[in-house]
């Protein structure tokens, strides 16, 4: 049932303005029917494509699901088509930044994690690093990296008295969770539980 499903909505994304345009034979062409744990890089890169594609296109046949947004509590005629990034909804920017924001609720004890993913080009990670530099913390623990099942993760940094951690998530764009669910939620964990990454 989702497979026809899924090719569909893939060759359609592929006719339209929608990137990354990826081809649907290439995974059979390149991995010799070795899918699940490939051993050679163009086979893995396709592999991972229609993970990344599925992903999106079964997260909007969820959310527009009649009884998945029942569960949720949302009320009918409240909200129309899901869409990923929708950039219809009449937002008001009217917060120019966060930094006093984040200096008041880390004078009260707060910890703050900020994350970006080092493929983020919507929100490039030396940006954030840049809009860091503004909060004029000392560092605590400096540049090093950290680390998933033996694997560099990223990098991180940790400020004032270990009240802010940045770290930077190997490979992921800018949804990093998205790209690399498994590495956030160690990172997540572990920060929540106060030890180091």
């Amino acid at each position: 049932m989702i497979v026809p499903t899924l090719t569909l909505a893939i060759d359609e994304s592929n006719g339209s303005e929608e990137k990354p345009f990826f081809n649907l034979k290439h995974a059979k062409e390149t991995c010799g029917e070795k899918y699940s744990a490939p051993s050679n890089a163009q086979c893995a890169h396709s592999v991972q494509a229609i993970n990344d594609k599925a992903s999106r296109v079964l997260l909007k046949i969820w959310a527009n699901d009649e009884t998945v947004r029942e569960s949720l509590g949302v009320q009918k005629g409240t909200v129309g088509e899901w869409k990923r990034c929708n950039r219809d909804i009449d937002y008001h920017r009217d917060v120019r930044s966060t930094v006093e924001y984040h200096l008041t609720l880390m004078r009260k004890g707060y910890r703050a994690i900020i994350y970006s993913g080092d493929h983020d080009s919507r929100v490039p990670s030396i940006s954030t690093q840049a809009w860091i530099r503004l909060l004029n913390l000392s560092i605590a623990d400096d540049w090093r990296p950290w680390y998933v099942d033996g694997q560099v993760a990223g990098f991180t940094r940790s400020y004032a008295s270990n009240n802010l951690t940045y770290a930077t998530v190997k490979g992921a764009g800018h949804t990093a969770a998205e790209y690399k669910p498994k590495e956030c939620q160690e990172m997540f964990a572990r920060w929540i539980s106060g030890t180091p990454l």
